[in-house]
């Protein structure tokens, strides 16, 4: 197993200091980030014979629930903080 994966006690461990009561969503797609419902985790074994466990979207019709919150993108690194404009003094009406 490749170091930088998550395993599944790691993902207990981070969901364990989540509200039990929130909906689960998937977030994909770093270039085009969208979210989606899970709806299934499905046990399995890899090309070496090892286990692995999928989570998969949903399959119904509003399964992808639209574009990832932009504050979600930023904490997931997929999109840099933006920042407003600086603002300009108005001009009167006199044009100063």
């Amino acid at each position: 197993m490749d170091p930088s994966e998550m395993t599944v006690g790691d993902l207990i461990d981070r969901l364990s200091a989540c509200d039990r009561t929130a909906p689960l969503r998937l977030a994909m797609n770093p270039f085009f980030p969208m979210a989606h419902r899970a709806a299934q985790v499905v046990e399995a074994r890899d090309e070496t014979g090892g286990p692995v466990v999928y989570l998969a979207e949903s399959r119904e019709a509003d399964g992808q629930l639209g574009h990832l919150p932009p504050e979600v993108a930023v904490a997931l690194t997929w999109q840099a903080p933006v920042q407003p404009p600086p603002r300009r003094p108005r001009r009167t009406a006199r044009g100063q």
